[in-house]
Parts: structure tokens; sequence; C-alpha cells
């Protein structure tokens, strides 16, 4: 009897030791497992946050490039639209090489309405104002007029403003500009560069802008000529009430 209980006791005392061996080996197994686990999370983590910070840099580079081209977009429409044929910027107008105003002394009905006023002079069209009946009125239904800019410019276009039926006095658009030419012209006026040809439209909106051909042109020009062919039915005189001139101004290499 004394030899069964040892033999119990030791076989007890065995199971539970492979037992609890048993346990540790789990356990550490585990815990490696977790470790291994939670060290691959942590480097996907680490992946993770390195790839957000490249997308942030990539995001940051991509808005300082957009901003630059939209800056530089900006700048060179504002250049190519803004305005060479502005009195107040040193805009001329080159009386000998341009249509004379229209005279009325013949009409009966236009020496009442002008009693009181002279007409227009050609610079009219140089200046902002566009008020009804503030245009220069050249003479018939042809004519030209020559600008001289305040720089040698590249020209891109060109554009002409007359005003709406709806804002006439007269309620007709008759005496506005049709067929239009547009040159460059040099300094003597010898030569003269043919840019555009385009039709003022009264049937579209009031300011109408034009670009010109192979624009923006290699040459500058210091003067340029609008060449009015026709207009909308008005034998004694065609209104001009505004152009604006749009290019860039040619750099001092380009002067000569």
């Amino acid at each position: 009897m004394r030899g069964s209980a040892s033999a119990s006791w030791v076989l007890s005392t065995w199971q539970e030791v492979g037992g609890g061996t048993r346990d540790w080996w789990s356990r550490c197994s585990l815990k490696q497992n977790m470790n291994a686990l939670l060290a691959e999370q942590t480097q996907q983590l680490q992946l993770l946050v390195e790839a957000v910070a490249q997308l942030r840099a990539e995001i940051s580079s991509a808005k300082k490039e957009a901003n630059q081209a939209v800056s530089e977009t900006a700048s060179e429409v504002y250049v190519q639209m803004s305005d060479w044929a502005l009195k107040s910027s040193g805009a001329t107008i080159d009386l000998q090489r341009t249509s004379e105003t229209y005279d009325c002394k013949e009409n009966w009905g236009c020496r009442v309405l002008w009693f009181f006023r002279t007409a227009n002079p050609p610079d009219t069209i140089l200046q902002p104002d566009v008020s009804p009946e503030n245009c220069w009125p050249l003479q018939g239904h042809e004519g030209q007029v020559v600008i001289r800019l305040p720089a040698r410019v590249h020209l891109t276009a060109v554009t002409v403003q007359h005003i709406s039926k709806e804002a006439s006095p007269s309620g007709t658009v008759i005496s506005a500009p049709r067929d239009i030419a547009v040159f460059g012209v040099d300094a003597d006026g010898e030569e003269e560069t043919l840019l555009g040809t385009f039709m003022y439209d009264v049937a579209e909106e009031a300011i109408q802008t034009f670009p010109l051909k192979n624009a923006p042109l290699p040459r500058a020009f210091l003067y340029i000529k609008l060449l009015v062919k026709s207009n909308w039915g008005n034998p004694a005189y065609t209104c001009i009430y505004r152009v604006q001139v749009h290019g860039k101004m040619a750099k001092p290499e380009s002067l000569n």
C-alpha cells in the first residue's frame, strides 16, 4: 500500500509539473506571437505615418505649383489684356493720319441738336467714359484712326466698344462700326502690316474683343491703325466710343 501511494504521488506530481510546463510554454508562445504582431503593427503604423507625411508634402508642393501657375496665368492675362490705348497712360491720336471728325453744318436737325456743343475729338476713344453720345463721330460710313501707343507692344487683341440699342438716345445703333481692319504701322507710316479683320456685331455685347492673327506678334508696334470699312447704315457718320489695344510691352532689346 505504501508503495502504491508513493507511485500515485509521483505520478500526480509529474502531471502537475508537466501541466505547468505546458502552460508556461503556451504562455511564452502566446507572448511571442503578441510581440511579433505588435512589432508588425508598429512597423505598419510607422509606414503609414511616413506615407501620410509624404502625401502631405506632395499636396503642399502641388498647392505651391498650382498657386504659382495661377499667379503666372493671371499675370499673363493681365499683361495681355491691359489697355495700351489709354490717354491717361500716354496714348495719343496721330491726327495727320486720322479721318476728319463729322461736321454736321449741312444737316439742319444736327445743327439744332449740336448748337450748344461741339463734336467730340478723336481722343475720346482713348478714354473710359462711354456714356451715350460721348463718342467720336468720324465723317461718313468709313474712315480710320491711328493711335500712337505709349510704348512698343507685341499686340494680341483689340477691343471695340459702342453702346447698346437700349442705351442709345435714338433707339438705334446704325452709326456703329461694322467691318473693321487692324494694322500695325511703323513710325513714319510708310509700312503697314495687316493684323486682322473682323466685324463688330451690334446684336452681340457692346464690348467686343477680337484676337489678332499670329498673336502675340513677334514684331512690336508703336502705332496701330483701325480702319472702319463700313457701318450699320448711317451714311453721314460713324461713331466709335472706345478702342482698347492689348498686348505685351516689348523688351528693351526689341526696341531697335
